[in-house]
């Protein structure tokens, strides 16, 4: 794996990011191969429109995969931007009273002072001594932005 990185660099999972990928691509590439040795086989019944169907329906499936593992948590000037599978949210940093990171916690949370919890997805626990290091980095983000150290 690479270097850690900078301290304003986006959050990103790893090992959940490079398995997904590689997945996605390996999918894709043995159900091109597949269809079309099928559609070549004069025995198989496989016709143009089911290699082409296979195909797409390959394609979204990857490209679900490439959604789940492009989480990230973007620090700006003013706030994180967590983008999680579905959904994107900009959490000021004066509105984040505790970073958590539970040992039962498989990511990351900002408890923030409007009582919502935020999941972030960018930081999981699959990485390890990785992860933790990132918790702390997002905690000190937190401290200087806003003076205060947020809640563990």
């Amino acid at each position: 794996m690479s270097a850690d990185p900078g301290p304003d660099a986006p959050f990103r999972p790893r090992r959940a990011r490079a398995v997904g990928l590689v997945c996605a691509a390996l999918l894709l590439l043995v159900m091109v191969v597949v269809s079309i040795l099928l559609s070549r086989s004069p025995d198989s019944g496989w016709t143009g429109v089911d290699t082409v169907s296979a195909v797409v329906f390959t394609a979204l499936v990857s490209g679900v995969l490439v959604r789940l593992v492009s989480v990230r948590a973007l620090p700006t000037a003013d706030a994180l931007v967590v983008r999680n599978v579905v959904f994107t949210r900009r959490v000021d940093w004066g509105a984040v009273v505790a970073v958590r990171f539970g040992s039962a916690e498989p990511w990351l949370t900002l408890d923030t002072d409007d009582g919502d919890n935020v999941p972030v997805m960018a930081v999981q626990r699959a990485d390890g001594e990785f992860a933790h290091r990132e918790a702390r980095r997002l905690a000190r983000m937190v401290q200087d932005r806003t003076g205060r150290a947020p809640a563990a």
